[in-house]
């Protein structure tokens, strides 16, 4: 099959970027759900999180977004800007898509790509752009609340395009996308890597990331 999607906007950058996470724990609910985790990500790195229901995927994720506090251990992302903290150098995606159901899917896509980059990273791509590479260009003008399921999803992965960040925390991201909107999505979370991103997925299906490492989350307690 081919996709068409958009040529990246700026070569790859150096791999100076270093994802550190040192004997995490977290406590959720009063109960630890994770323990003495320790694992590291190089620029250009994706990490996907897998284990059952009740392991700890989305903690993780929650913790690495700063929405969660630490019950010990350390997080760093290594070689950014010194004045920047962590979740202002992600994109976390949940289960919620972030979009206004009454505006447009481009009004939503404009609206954070001023709100997160009101100095845009070259790396950014155009709302149009970012809509080309998701195939949503057909629906820009349409509300987003009267999408499908999968174009909603589709339109929040968009987000993650319009408004640079080095770091994805991604969270079921396949949810309600098809095979074709899955390999797009593939292709763009492989192009985020190309120029020097890092990508920490929590996920019950392949990505497609064929390179990617690999961290299994013990059973459910």
């Amino acid at each position: 099959m081919s996709i068409d999607v958009p040529e990246p906007v700026q070569p790859p950058v150096d791999g100076a970027l270093r994802l550190c996470v040192d004997n995490l724990g977290v406590l959720r609910g009063g109960r630890r759900v994770l323990d003495h985790l320790s694992f590291s990500l190089s620029a250009g790195q994706a990490l996907i999180v897998t284990g059952p229901n009740g392991a700890g995927k989305s903690t993780l994720l929650r913790a690495l977004a700063g929405l969660l506090p630490r019950a010990g251990g350390s997080i760093a992302l290594e070689g950014g800007p010194s004045d920047v903290e962590l979740p202002q150098q992600a994109h976390y995606l949940a289960h919620s898509d972030g979009l206004k159901a009454a505006l447009s899917v481009e009004e939503n896509l404009e609206f954070w790509s001023r709100y997160l980059a009101p100095e845009p990273d070259r790396r950014s791509r155009t709302v149009g752009a970012a809509l080309g590479v998701v195939g949503l260009s057909h629906v820009a003008g349409a509300p987003f609340g009267v999408l499908s399921a999968g174009q909603k999803r589709r339109a929040a992965l968009a987000r993650l395009l319009v408004a640079f960040r080095p770091l994805w925390l991604l969270d079921e991201p396949l949810t309600a996308l098809d095979r074709a909107s899955r390999e797009k999505f593939a292709l763009a979370m492989r192009d985020h890597c190309a120029l020097g991103g890092l990508i920490v997925a929590a996920t019950h299906e392949p990505l497609g990331l064929n390179e990617a490492k690999e961290l299994a989350l013990g059973s459910a307690g």
